[in-house]
């Protein structure tokens, strides 16, 4: 695992934008919020190892942290190839806290066929263009020596079992046998007496480990313990009290939202066929009732994705009904408040094409950008019909109110879209809140410049009907 973390290393330290990195081999590297939310922090052992890159100040780079992910991937998803390890490349900027980009969580009756399902599903993932880091969280088949003492032999050769296991646990784990003071040292440094790796990376060199027996004379350890080979427990997790396979991956290609590459992915899930011959379930949103079959759960940043998008859409539908209920009040009047809304769908005129023309995605950002351009986009509505109803009650025409309405108030219209385009630029740039700037700066551009059109001339069409009526 050292050594491919120096290989991968040594790689790095050919990208112009990495300054330095660090290697934390068998330990887990000091806690950052991806290493908190995908379980980083806990990983220890001497098949895992985290290397912690630094980049140059943004200033003197042009690419992002996430561009340079996608380009350093591929060489060393080719350095882990040849080790068969699995590897990931992962931001440690804020994201969403969850295990991966992409999780499916696989139920299932047994173990053994969970993790078998897991492993079609897992061969889905690889196979599906980019779809990157694939992993599951079921470890390969290890080696394991149980060292086992005959509790007979070793009494009749007059040595206990507490013998054998201090001493077998003095020679492959080693003993602290003190402490050594050293001036620059803040702490003592303890001493670790253990024999050398050379005499402890095999079964064979118990032959060559002794024990004194109660009379004094040498018994090698090979008579006293026998060697039972077994393979290493696999670890199993459960959540909600439902036992559970993750199998996790992330993704870097044209289309990097995960939901695209769910839609590609479940149809060749749906024609896999599992352990006990049936169909698995997808869902999407929550877990399986039981566990009686086999069932799969989408999660990951689709999951947080639907939870934010549903509590946005519930809120906007309640703020419009609030809107609506303040503006009725206001006029005394259950159809004007509706005419006054109409520039809230018109904002999505320029929303979506601001998003395709910087290259951006519709976000939860982009989401609450729509919902603040309700109340802004009403208040230039209740402008023009409030000055329009001014104008009727001094006697003026209808066709020349609403035309004084449009020429008149569209300065201060065109000011506050103004100050909204000037406010949102700033966060234009920012990976995170780009989405709110482009809804804030492109939805009111567009439906500023129709309101003022659209607005008047629904009110106009409105009463001129009613006149007729």
């Amino acid at each position: 695992t050292t050594q491919l973390a120096r290989e991968i290393g040594d790689y790095l330290a050919t990208v112009p934008e990495v300054t330095d990195y660090q290697i934390y081999a068998g330990i887990a590297a000091p806690v950052n919020f991806s290493g908190l939310v995908r379980h980083y922090m806990m990983r220890q052992g001497p098949n895992v190892a985290d290397i912690q890159v630094n980049l140059v100040d943004k200033s003197r780079r042009d690419d992002q942290s996430h561009a340079l992910a996608r380009r350093v991937r591929g060489p060393i998803k080719e350095a882990a190839d040849r080790y068969g390890a699995s590897v990931k490349i992962v931001e440690v900027p804020p994201g969403p806290p969850v295990l991966s980009t992409l999780v499916a969580e696989v139920y299932g009756p047994t173990f053994d066929g969970r993790v078998e399902a897991a492993r079609m599903i897992k061969e889905v993932f690889t196979t599906t263009p980019g779809v990157v880091d694939v992993d599951w969280f079921v470890e390969d088949d290890q080696q394991r020596y149980d060292l086992v003492v005959d509790s007979e032999r070793a009494a009749v050769r007059g040595v206990s079992t507490g013998q054998v296991a201090m001493t077998l646990s003095v020679a492959l784990a080693g003993h602290d046998g003190g402490r050594l003071h050293v001036g620059p040292a803040a702490e003592p440094v303890p001493i670790n007496v253990r024999l050398p790796l050379a005499s402890r990376s095999s079964a064979e060199s118990l032959s060559e480990l002794y024990v004194y027996s109660n009379d004094g004379a040498l018994v090698p350890l090979s008579d006293l313990v026998r060697i039972e080979e077994a393979s290493g427990h696999k670890s199993r997790h459960r959540r909600n009290l439902k036992s559970v396979v993750y199998v996790t991956a992330d993704v870097a290609g044209e289309l990097e939202s995960p939901v695209y590459a769910i839609l590609d992915m479940k149809k060749k899930i749906a024609e896999l066929e599992m352990p006990d011959g049936t169909e698995i379930e997808q869902l999407s949103t929550a877990q399986p009732l039981t566990e009686e079959g086999y069932a799969m759960k989408w999660d990951g940043e689709w999951h947080i994705t639907y939870e934010v998008f549903r509590d946005l859409g519930i809120s906007f539908a309640v703020v419009l009904v609030i809107i609506y209920l303040l503006i009725v009040g206001m006029f005394q009047n259950f159809t004007v408040p509706i005419l006054m809304m109409i520039p809230i769908p018109l904002t999505l005129l320029g929303i979506i094409p601001g998003h395709l023309m910087f290259g951006a995605f519709f976000t939860a950002t982009s989401m609450i950008g729509v919902i603040a351009l309700a109340g802004i986009m009403v208040r230039n509505s209740v402008l023009l019909i409030d000055f329009i109803e001014a104008r009727l009650a001094d006697g003026l025409e209808l066709k020349d109110a609403v035309i004084e309405a449009g020429a008149v108030r569209f300065l201060p219209i065109a000011l506050t879209a103004g100050t909204v385009v000037t406010g949102s630029f700033v966060m234009v740039f920012d990976p995170i809140f780009q989405g709110l700037a482009i809804s804030l700066m492109m939805g009111s551009l567009l439906s500023t410049i129709l309101t003022v059109v659209v607005i008047p001339l629904a009110y106009y069409l409105y009463r001129a009907r009613a006149q007729q009526n």
